[in-house]
């Protein structure tokens, strides 16, 4: 695969960032992805390895060495018909993938592992440039009706997927724009929201429908019910659908209990970070969460915790500071040890690069303030001890907070969807289905699946989009009794 020699010749060339005094003046995309001569030298560099691990090392088991290759040779058509035969969206994971792959590479063991990532960006960015992506639209009509409740990477993978299987697919979303947490949780200088406008014109010319501002289940508290117009009860969808497919976020943030957790000011990371996607798509937000001029302070060191530094440092904020409650992981990783999998080492993000206070093995006590606003947090040092978190003695301090967004995962789906569904649950909260056996991502509900972060709990889109695949086939099946759907 690609030069025999390569991965000796050529080193490793990441795709470059626009200089952060620039980019930090508006909410645009700002990574430069390889020119032509760059992606050929960085698909050479791919070995003849024999077992190449990065395929397994991916979620949706992309054919990795073969569109390497392609690139190398210059054919990005063929390398785009191949990338797209295991990822319906790479726009999506070419720019928000962690890349797990990339850990998983055979040349990563002792020199710096093939640029996985960024020839996916390219091969995807070629393809949209010259008109190669265009609807696949289905050349009969099975008769069957599917729902599909999420519209985030798993729904809409699943729907494209069940779509050109010849059945009639109709999405559900709560919000009011399609996309999900692709929409609404990821900023647009990660990826801007056109990318998915693109992908919702190719999977309504392939028959797909969606519908926005509807909310499924009953029971709802008000905050779940924010942007919807319209609710729709399990029962109708499951008299109207020969099958439903569960694909909602893992949307229940974990919260922080401890004195002063109700002053203003703080919020959880998703009451801050949609509005802004809102407000960059036009909309007039009213009582929008700014961090301008303010003192902000992210709990949670993950890339939830990330995003809002980058959103607070666009807005303006005074400063940043952002900490995690686990101890700082090693800048390297000890590959010996943990090739091929993803290994846990220091990573920083461009937000961080922007401008960032970071902090580990910090735990919050309180949060103080006056006219019911927060204004400090106090936080002490801790530390490990036969396997319990304890306080370091003596540590504690306080930092200025006037907005503190809290980002410290996500615990389950809405229980209210689950519920209304009469699905079993697993111990976290999700949705039980197996992905093993005979009826893959079934629930115990008559004809409802479940895929994605309903499913397996907080995820990578990548995992979402590898879910929503599988899923459909096992859909497709349990209608059609069989299904040539990829799995």
């Amino acid at each position: 695969m690609g030069k025999i020699t390569g991965f000796m010749e050529f080193k490793r060339q990441d795709e470059t960032y626009l200089p952060p005094p620039v980019r930090l003046k508006n909410y645009q995309e700002f990574v430069l992805h390889l020119s032509d001569e760059q992606a050929t030298l960085q698909g050479a560099r791919c070995m003849d390895c024999g077992i190449p691990f990065c395929t397994s090392g991916c979620p949706v088991n992309n054919v990795i060495p073969d569109w390497n290759d392609l690139v190398y040779r210059g054919n990005y058509r063929e390398a785009l018909e191949i990338l797209h035969s295991t990822n319906n969206f790479p726009e999506f994971t070419g720019r928000v993938c962690p890349a797990p792959c990339e850990s998983a590479c055979t040349l990563g063991i002792n020199e710096d592992p093939v640029g996985i990532k960024s020839i996916e960006h390219k091969i995807i960015d070629m393809g949209w440039e010259h008109d190669w992506v265009v609807p696949q639209p289905a050349s009969f009509s099975s008769g069957k009706k599917i729902a599909i409740v999420g519209s985030g990477p798993a729904g809409l993978a699943a729907a494209q997927q069940l779509a050109r299987a010849g059945h009639a697919v109709t999405v559900f979303e709560k919000s009011d724009r399609i996309g999900g947490l692709l929409r609404y949780g990821i900023p647009d200088f990660k990826m801007e929201k056109s990318h998915i406008d693109r992908r919702v014109a190719q999977m309504e010319a392939e028959g797909v429908t969606f519908r926005t501002s509807v909310l499924v289940g009953k029971d709802f508290p008000a905050n779940v019910n924010n942007w919807a117009k319209e609710t729709i009860f399990p029962e109708d969808l499951e008299q109207d659908y020969d099958a439903v497919i569960l694909a909602g976020g893992a949307e229940q943030p974990r919260d922080l209990p401890v004195p002063g957790r109700e002053l203003k000011g703080v919020y959880f990371a998703m009451d801050f970070l949609p509005l802004q996607n809102k407000v960059n798509a036009g909309d007039k937000v009213k009582d929008q969460i700014k961090a301008a001029g303010k003192h902000v302070v992210v709990i949670g060191g993950g890339d939830t915790g990330s995003d809002c530094v980058g959103t607070s440092n666009r807005q303006g904020a005074a400063s940043v500071a952002q900490f995690e409650l686990m101890p700082q992981p090693p800048e390297r990783e000890n590959k010996a040890l943990v090739w091929p999998y993803w290994p846990t080492k220091l990573r920083t993000s461009s937000s961080h690069e922007e401008g960032c206070e970071r902090d580990w093995a910090v735990a919050t006590k309180r949060l103080e303030g006056k006219g019911g606003k927060v204004e400090r947090l106090i936080a002490c040092r801790v530390e490990w001890k036969d396997g319990k978190m304890v306080e370091v003695p003596n540590s504690e301090f306080a930092m200025k907070a006037d907005l503190v967004l809290l980002a410290m995962g996500f615990v389950s789906p809405v229980q209210q969807v689950l519920d209304a569904f009469g699905v079993d649950k697993d111990g976290r909260g999700n949705a039980k289905a197996s992905t093993d056996g005979e009826l893959c991502y079934k629930t115990s509900a008559q004809k409802v699946f479940a895929a994605g972060d309903m499913r397996r709990g907080q995820s990578l889109v990548v995992w979402a989009i590898r879910e929503g695949r599988q899923c459909a086939r096992a859909v497709d099946e349990f209608l059609m009794g069989t299904s040539l759907l990829p799995r």
